[in-house]
């Protein structure tokens, strides 16, 4: 009995390594994969990559039984081992610069000290300096021998993790918010157990081990399953740095990471060994329904993540904005999108058709451009030739309201209004084809009125949906630049939201460059573009009698002019660029008649217009990081002038 509990124990400590190592890799990809740009999150990042090899060369080690291999993946764990103290010092000083403690090129210094140390340390495992051979009948497991250098190493390691520690206490003194400080007290927690749990012990403690194997195995399964909590306590903490989400996305964001990720391979995993290793207990050859039982488990799990997550995400995160989530999260599979708007409006035309036993018709719609021919079906080639003038719009205004039928060619046109005939105004037409001398009895014209008002409800609900829309878009400079705030805050409330500037990102001002481009020649995104608080356009205001919009669409343009290749305009590759900026946006052409023109596709032009505003965003930040340095080099004169 005693026997059979210390070989579950072994297997147990087998499968929380294994699981330890998926935990540490996944966390790792998500450091990849979200705020790689951030300080912290890369030297985070480090730490998980120092975590996997540790622990997927330990899980190695205990899988095979030669001799030379153990010895082989046991000392590639000191690859890991050896750089966990620089990593940890990296991220307390990233921590601290980030709580408004940045260094001053002392704690800079030490950590590249400290990287060179462990590096030392590295070169001095080929030679069996740092470790010793391979103790092949030790126990419980067998273990690299203990050298004088490894001792060395021991207080090197408690030494820096102490410094390291120490400023993760600073920098958790320095955050004032209230939420801030509990996930640095997650930080300081989540970060004890990797460091504890990765150190081999067992180089010291091995007589003791192999007198208690019980009392070893249980501890070892212990930490091994208090490194696992501490790691998630620790992504957790560490996933709220460099991101502008708010801190609902950021915990549902990893919440799914970490179900679909860990939790999904560790029990896959842990359900494959067990039929393996069963087969073994018992006698038998189950190795072909390890990919039966691995496929299901992944299936299974994953389908029953998609059924269950929604339900814990409500449990865990239940916030009082709760109801405003749900609501919105319920408008995708409620909006009307264009491509819904004109299915059903074709299967409005196919009813009117069947009802008049006539092939062709259209649905017109009104636009700022004058009448645009949204669908047509019986390819009538009249529709795309000769479309409805504006003189035929205003007369269609002028009697539409005593007459519910007009005349335009072979067509029946008939108005379709936003309310009601007598109040609403004009949405667009529907068109029927009709023989000479066809008349229409009390059917026919009854269910045409009754497509007409369904034409017309889709038509009103589609357009209050893009005023919303264009509401939204307007506010989302606005509530970009406020998440940017808030993110940034977080840490460092004091000095960010004082801050007379903010750093600018590429990737955000991209976006700023695009809407201002979209409404160039007027618009909200433009006359209210937070591209105006740049210093670059605020330096400007002199030149343009102090009108913001107006220096901001000439900063715009200087832009594109830098954009401009030299000579006579052409339409060759090299002007690519320019053209796309000067056909969309300066003279406002549809997007159709400029891939025309360019003889390019659609898509393709897309691909080649978001170059081009990562061109003219490229050119504005340069010279607002010129304007930037040139206030600071008068404020520095001034400051000069004054002392002296």
């Amino acid at each position: 009995m005693y026997e059979f509990v210390i070989a579950a124990l072994r297997n147990l400590n087998d499968l929380l390594t294994a699981g330890i190592a998926i935990t540490a890799f996944s966390l790792l990809l998500y450091a990849l994969s979200f705020n790689l740009r951030n300080r912290v999150a890369r030297s985070f990042a480090f730490i998980m990559f120092c975590v996997v090899v540790i622990f997927v060369s330990e899980a190695m080690s205990s899988l095979t039984s030669s001799p030379d291999q153990i010895e082989i993946w046991l000392r590639l764990q000191w690859l890991g081992i050896v750089f966990l103290p620089p990593a940890y010092l990296h991220l307390s000083d990233a921590i601290l610069a980030t709580t408004g403690r940045p260094s001053r090129g002392r704690r800079r210094m030490a950590v590249r000290v400290i990287y060179l140390i462990s590096l030392a340390f590295l070169l001095a495992l080929p030679f069996s300096l740092l470790v010793g051979p391979l103790d092949q009948n030790a126990k419980p497991v067998p273990h690299l021998q203990l050298t004088w250098l490894t001792i060395v190493f021991a207080f090197y390691y408690l030494i820096v993790m102490l410094v390291a520690w120490v400023n993760l206490w600073r920098a958790r003194n320095r955050t004032k918010a209230s939420a801030s400080n509990r996930r640095m007290i997650y930080l300081l927690a989540g970060s004890l157990a990797p460091a504890v749990g990765s150190f081999p012990f067992l180089l010291f403690g091995s007589g003791f081990a192999s007198d208690h194997p019980l009392i070893f195995w249980l501890t070892v399964n212990l930490i091994n399953i208090l490194v696992t909590i501490f790691l998630i306590l620790m992504a957790y903490s560490v996933a709220y740095f460099g991101v502008p989400w708010p801190d609902r996305v950021v915990k549902r964001r990893l919440f799914k990471w970490l179900l679909r990720g860990p939790f999904t391979a560790s029990t896959t995993l842990a359900l494959t060994t067990l039929v393996v290793r069963s087969g073994w207990l018992f006698g038998l050859d189950l190795n072909p329904f390890v990919p039966a039982v691995m496929v299901t488990s992944i299936v299974t799990i994953e389908h029953l993540i998609t059924l269950v997550s929604p339900i814990i995400e409500r449990m865990l995160f239940r916030e009082r904005d709760q109801a405003d989530m749900e609501l919105l999260q319920s408008l995708e599979d409620r909006l009307l999108t264009r491509g819904d708007l004109r299915q059903f409006l074709e299967a409005i035309l196919n009813a009117a058709c069947d009802r008049l036993q006539t092939p062709n018709a259209f649905i017109a719609t009104l636009t700022r451009q004058g009448i645009d021919m949204f669908i047509t079906i019986g390819g009538d080639s009249q529709l795309d030739i000769e479309p409805p003038s504006t003189d035929l719009l205003e007369a269609v205004s002028q009697n539409g309201l005593d007459e519910e039928f007009f005349i335009w060619g072979d067509y029946w046109l008939i108005p379709i209004f936003d309310d009601d005939q007598a109040h609403g105004r004009m949405l667009g037409l529907l068109g029927i084809h009709h023989q000479a001398d066809q008349k229409l009895d009390t059917e026919q014209v009854e269910a045409l009125r009754i497509l007409t008002e369904r034409a017309a409800m889709a038509l009103r609900d589609r357009r209050r949906q893009q005023q919303a829309f264009s509401s939204l878009e307007a506010l989302t400079p606005q509530m970009d630049m406020i998440q940017q705030w808030r993110a940034t805050a977080r840490y460092d409330g004091t000095e960010v939201l004082s801050a007379a500037e903010l750093p600018i990102e590429q990737k955000t001002l991209s976006v700023w460059v695009k809407d201002a481009l979209t409404h160039y020649w007027g618009g909200p995104k433009l006359t209210q573009s937070p591209l105006l608080r740049l210093q670059v356009v605020q330096k400007s205001l002199e030149q343009y009698d102090e009108n913001p919009t107006n220096t901001l669409r000439a900063v715009l343009r200087q832009a594109i002019d830098q954009v401009r290749p030299e000579g006579e305009r052409r339409f060759t590759g090299e002007w690519i660029l320019y053209n796309i900026l000067e056909m969309k946006f300066m003279e406002g052409r549809k997007v159709r008649d400029v891939a025309m023109r360019l003889a390019m596709s659609e898509a393709d032009l897309y691909r080649k217009q978001r170059v081009a505003i990562e061109a003219v965003t490229d050119t504005i930040l340069t010279m607002e990081q010129q304007a930037r340095q040139e206030d600071a080099q008068n404020a520095d004169g001034n400051k000069h002038m004054l002392d002296s």
